[in-house]
C-alpha cells in the first residue's frame, strides 16, 4: 500500500472517506490499564507515543472498568489532546445507556468530543436490530455528532465476519453509513473466518476506513511459534488498513511499534505467499483466535446489564 504521508518513521493514511490523516499503527487503550501497567508508565507511555508519531489513541468506555480511559485522560492533558485522533467505544445497545456512557468516556478522556466512537462488541446477529431500533445506540450517536460530542462513527467487534457483513447490512437498511469498522486481522485470521478476506474488500468497496486489531492477539499468535511481532505488524500494515492497532504496555514494546513502521515495506506476491503459508496449519481450527471460538473475551457476555435493557415492545412477547 502506498503511504500518503510519512512523519519521522511513522507512515499517516487516510481514515476512509473521512479525510483525517490517522498513524498507520494506534495505540491500543486496553493495556495502558493492566495492572502490570502503573498510572505514570500509562500516561508516560501515551506521550511517548505521540511524541514520537502515534497521533491514533485507542480505548473503550469498559476497559478495566475506566481505568484506560482515566488513564489517557490525563496523558492528554498540556496540549496533548491537539495531537491526537481519538476514538473510543460503548457497549450499550439502547439510546439511553449510550448516551450514559458516553458522557462517562468524555468526563474519564477529559475532552469536550471524541474523534470516534464506535458501537463495541458486534457479536450477535441481533446487536445490529437492537443497535439500529427506533430508541437503539445509534441514534444515541447521531444525536451526540449533531451536539458536537462526536465527529465519526464505528463499529467494532471480534466473531465472526459474516455478523460484520450483517451490520453492515442493516446499517445500508437505515440510511447509515460508517466512517470506520474495526476486526480482528492477523496471520491466523487469513486462513480462519476471515475478517480479511471477507469484511475489508467490502469496507474498501464503501470507502470505510479499516481498522485493525488483535494483530499479535494478545500474544496469542507468537504461542503458535511460527511468526515473530514484527512480521505480525507488517502482515496487518501491508493490507489496506488506515491503522494497525497494538497494545502498548512497556517501552520496548512501543519501540517495537515504531521499527514496524519504520522496517515496513509492501510484500510481493511471492513473499506474500511464503509469510501467509508459516501460519496456515496452526490456524486451521482457530486455536491461536480465542476470541473467534470461546466467549473468553466477550464482555458484554459476562456484562450483559451494559448493553441495556431490551425493548419493552419484544420483552412482552416473551411468556411469563
Amino acid at each position: 500500500m502506498a503511504e500518503a504521508d510519512v512523519r519521522g518513521d511513522m507512515p499517516y493514511r487516510t481514515l476512509g472517506k473521512t479525510g483525517e490523516k490517522v498513524s498507520a499503527i494506534g495505540l491500543g487503550g486496553w493495556h495502558i490499564g493492566l495492572p502490570t501497567v502503573d498510572e505514570k508508565l500509562g500516561v508516560r507511555l501515551v506521550r511517548a507515543a505521540i511524541d514520537r508519531g502515534i497521533n491514533f489513541m485507542d480505548n473503550c468506555w469498559d476497559y478495566h472498568e475506566g481505568l484506560s480511559e482515566l488513564r489517557m485522560g490525563r496523558a492528554l492533558q498540556d496540549g496533548y489532546r491537539q495531537k491526537v485522533f481519538l476514538m473510543t467505544k460503548i457497549d450499550g445497545r439502547t439510546k439511553k445507556e449510550a448516551l450514559r456512557q458516553l458522557e462517562h468516556s468524555l468526563e474519564r478522556l477529559r475532552t469536550d468530543h471524541v474523534d470516534l466512537v464506535q458501537h463495541h462488541e458486534i457479536l450477535r446477529y441481533e446487536d445490529p436490530d437492537r443497535v439500529f431500533a427506533e430508541e437503539g445506540a445509534h441514534a444515541a450517536l447521531l444525536e451526540a455528532q449533531k451536539a458536537g460530542k462526536v465527529r465519526y462513527v464505528g463499529f467494532t467487534g471480534h466473531k465472526d465476519p459474516r455478523i460484520h457483513l450483517h451490520m453492515l447490512e442493516v446499517a445500508r437498511e437505515h440510511g447509515a453509513h460508517f466512517d470506520a469498522v474495526q476486526m480482528p486481522l492477523n496471520l491466523m485470521d487469513a486462513h480462519f473466518r476471515s475478517f480479511s478476506q471477507l469484511v475489508v474488500p467490502e469496507l474498501v468497496r464503501q470507502g470505510i476506513g479499516v481498522l485493525a486489531m488483535k494483530t499479535l492477539a494478545n500474544g496469542s499468535l507468537l504461542r503458535s511459534k511460527t511468526v515473530t511481532p514484527i512480521e505480525c505488524l507488517h502482515y496487518a500494515l501491508h493490507l489496506p488498513t488506515s491503522a494497525v492497532i497494538t497494545g502498548i504496555d512497556s517501552e520496548a514494546i512501543l519501540d517495537q511499534a515504531f521499527e514496524a513502521a519504520r522496517t515496513f515495506k509492501p510484500f510481493s506476491d511471492e513473499a506474500w505467499k511464503a509469510l501467509l503459508a508459516k501460519t496456515r496449519a496452526a490456524a486451521a481450527r482457530g486455536e491461536f483466535e480465542p476470541f473467534k471460538t470461546s466467549s473468553v473475551y466477550d464482555g458484554t457476555a459476562t456484562h450483559p446489564e451494559w448493553l441495556g435493557e431490551e425493548p419493552e415492545a419484544l420483552r412482552a412477547l416473551v411468556p411469563a
